[in-house]
């Protein structure tokens, strides 16, 4: 193969998307392809699509257009969740060349180095993710974030939520095997990484479909017990997966960072049994009120559907005040939208486009309000900060619980842990140093 051929990567979605695309990359970049930007003009366009919803679907698409419009004898492929569910109707677009499959991603180097010996291939490559029963290893180009290495644990999903098109793009549960994982949190760790997330698509159902007889509770102490990890967070959790030892881990592991994201999407009852979710809204209000009371200065972020097919306003004041309840510092507030072949799409009772406007309002208003009091009730603590970057004088970092914080800069590098008192001005967190870690 030619060296020095220019290849451009886009990712859309979700945290897994971003870390299998380094992955790809990395393949890419060890055969001698120069990366650019997706701005820029590229022999080859790799989108590493969503699916999640209908404006993630338009995304991709736009961004498929955007590279054969940079360079109208480009190679544009698609890859990712939006290339497993519609392969064949994205192929009809005249800017896709290619479409490759979730589980064929590791393929898409090859793709290209039969495309660069002028061989004929297959325009479109993948297969029944449901023939997957293994997870699929790729190669260690874990996604760092500054001072912080995201490792992917688990891929697919057995709960087939009503709304969700996820597990036909992603296929059923699989696990990582537990020595891989912390074979590569070694490396990250060695590699100087303090701070460790852990990602996947369902990743409380770890390990249920693996012979080592380790469970998700079981992977939190292995990789809290290596060294060099200094800090750990999950990536997002379902509420029925908190169990009473997901709980003691939370509250006496110190190596735990109190935050989670929660996969909520409703607080109501009849709400949550049209979507197919396996519990109700007294799990929800007991497991995070008990995470709370438990947990030091535990703040929680939360995905939150509103405007679900028969939603009537009484069902979302349930959700609205169970959230304002429990208190979140943040939430990810979405508008409901059909996924084609879901078994929402198919409810009756649809909800207006002026009704959803006004509940997603509703909710942003409460947001804001429980952002301002979350940031309040963290005044005049002291908590330690993990610097990210420094810039024009000051540091930037996260707390434990996860407020980004700006320092007034002292020398630090990137990967330090300082410990700061908090204060607030104009609506922005700042912390004043009190001694470095």
């Amino acid at each position: 193969m030619r060296s020095g051929r220019r290849v451009a990567f886009y990712t859309l979605g979700c945290k897994v998307n971003q870390y299998e695309t380094e992955s790809i990359k990395k393949q890419f970049l060890e055969e001698g392809f120069h990366e650019v930007s997706f701005q820029e003009e590229s022999d080859y366009y790799i989108v590493n699509s969503c699916t999640v919803t209908s404006i993630a679907d338009k995304k991709t698409r736009n961004m498929l257009s955007r590279g054969k419009k940079l360079n109208k004898n480009s190679i544009v492929i698609i890859t990712g969740c939006y290339a497993q569910t519609d392969g064949e109707s994205l192929l009809e677009k005249n800017y896709v060349d290619y479409v490759v499959g979730n589980t064929n991603k590791t393929e898409i180097l090859k793709l290209v180095k039969t495309i660069e010996a002028e061989k004929n291939t297959e325009k479109v490559i993948s297969h029944n993710i449901f023939d997957d029963h293994e997870y699929h290893e790729l190669e260690f180009a874990t996604m760092r974030e500054m001072s912080r290495a995201y490792v992917k644990i688990q891929d697919g999903c057995n709960e087939f939520c009503s709304y969700c098109k996820i597990p036909f793009a992603r296929g059923r549960s699989r696990s990582r095997k537990l020595e891989s994982i912390l074979t590569e949190v070694k490396i990250l760790t060695d590699e100087g990484y303090k701070e460790i997330i852990l990602i996947g698509i369902n990743m409380g159902v770890y390990g249920e479909d693996l012979e080592e007889g380790k469970n998700f509770e079981d992977l939190l102490e292995a990789v809290t017990a290596i060294d060099g990890v200094k800090r750990l967070r999950l990536g997002s959790i379902y509420p029925d997966k908190i169990n009473d030892r997901f709980i003691d881990i939370m509250a006496n592991n110190s190596k735990m960072m109190p935050h989670l994201h929660i996969s909520l999407q409703s607080c109501d009852d009849e709400v949550l049994k049209l979507m197919k979710r396996k519990y109700k809204s007294d799990l929800i209000r007991d497991r995070l009120l008990t995470l709370k009371k438990r947990v030091k200065d535990l703040e929680f972020t939360a995905d939150v559907i509103v405007g679900f097919p028969q939603e009537k306003d009484e069902n979302f004041k349930n959700t609205y005040d169970l959230i304002e309840k429990i208190g979140f510092s943040d939430l990810h507030i979405f508008p409901y939208s059909d996924r084609e072949n879901t078994t929402a799409s198919k409810l009756s009772g649809k909800v207006d486009g002026r009704a959803k406007k006004e509940r997603a309002k509703k909710l942003e208003d409460l947001r804001k309000n429980m952002e301002q009091l979350s940031k309040e009730k963290n005044i005049k603590k002291k908590t330690k900060v993990l610097v990210e970057n420094t810039k024009d004088g000051y540091t930037y970092g996260y707390t434990e619980n996860y407020h980004r914080i700006k320092i007034e800069d002292s020398g630090y590098s990137v990967s330090d842990i300082v410990e700061v008192e908090i204060y607030l001005e104009e609506g922005k967190l700042y912390g004043k140093e009190t001694k470095k870690i």
